[in-house]
């Protein structure tokens, strides 16, 4: 028994050596890839900067002053002032706040339950023709019109944006885990879990899953970018946060009647969105190449 124990203890130790050592030459990896860390540090910057917004804002989003409407930037107003005299700075910042929790959180549901539809789709042949048929009628339409159809249904509130991203992202990130789960499932050590007697969740959930993570993980940072997008797009629109809370897609619609006489109301939340998109597209490109060994051969 104490030889028995002293061999176990010895094995966890050096599995414990082999994940740390792991990680520490991940971590070196991911600082040695330029596009992940710059778009890394780009994301961080608009996490902080909408995080902190109440600390770098000195105005309320919502104080109107019609007397400073339509002002151009300056020293008191950094990025002017809309058509109601509300800072243009602290709508930006406040907006977004919103704009990226409806895309993190939307992000967060697709690639949740994406992942569960791709796995159990790739793993039960009678539920990929039902699953897959249906994510096909859903990418059928395109993802904004089905957006504002479901948020007009539902009623243009942050939540239920949410929910309307959320079932126009899931066919795509299902597809994506589920071609990766299909040659997983093909596995010779699959096929000897099945003999052993296994049970089909403990395969999915213990053996395929862990290894779908990293297409799983770019997806989902695509599936962010194109959140945002969405958000900005139905707020735009009407059909997304509304008025008089600030989203970068309602400052954009307020700007949009007077782009010429205020530029700065369409500039500057367009900047936003244009680096937090670009950020996220950057992190994940640099990200599945340090995941993907194929794409680093294929690279180099």
């Amino acid at each position: 028994m104490n030889a028995n124990t002293a061999v176990q203890t010895e094995f966890l130790h050096e599995k414990s050596k082999l994940r740390k050592e792991r990680l520490r030459l991940f971590v070196r990896r991911f600082f040695a890839n330029r596009l992940a860390v710059s778009g890394a540090v780009i994301i961080l910057c608009m996490c902080l900067f909408t995080v902190f917004a109440p600390l770098l804002t000195p105005y309320s989003p919502l104080e109107i002053d019609p007397a400073n409407r339509l002002q151009p930037p300056s020293a008191e107003h950094w990025f002017g002032t809309d058509n109601f005299g509300r800072d243009l700075f602290s709508r930006v910042a406040h907006g977004g706040q919103v704009s990226l929790i409806v895309g993190f959180t939307a992000a967060l549901l697709t690639a949740l339950i994406g992942m569960l539809v791709g796995l159990f789709a790739a793993y039960f042949r009678v539920l990929d023709h039902i699953l897959m048929r249906i994510c096909d009628g859903l990418m059928a339409f395109p993802d904004i019109l089905l957006a504002i159809a479901i948020t007009a249904v539902l009623g243009p509130q942050p939540s239920n944006v949410v929910i309307a991203i959320t079932i126009v992202k899931i066919p795509a990130m299902a597809r994506v885990v589920r071609s990766a789960a299909l040659v997983i499932k093909e596995q010779t050590y699959i096929e000897a879990m099945r003999a052993q007697g296994a049970s089909a969740l403990r395969i999915i959930l213990g053996h395929i899953a862990p290894n779908t993570v990293s297409p799983f993980l770019v997806q989902t940072t695509y599936v962010f970018a194109v959140a945002i997008i969405i958000e900005a797009g139905l707020s735009f629109l009407g059909a997304g946060v509304p008025a008089p809370n600030p989203s970068w897609g309602n400052i954009l619609y307020d700007g949009k009647a007077v782009i010429f006489k205020a530029w700065w109301m369409t500039v500057f939340p367009g900047i936003f969105i244009i680096l937090s998109v670009l950020g996220l597209n950057m992190f994940g490109d640099g990200l599945r190449d340090l995941l993907d060994p194929h794409t680093n051969k294929a690279n180099k």
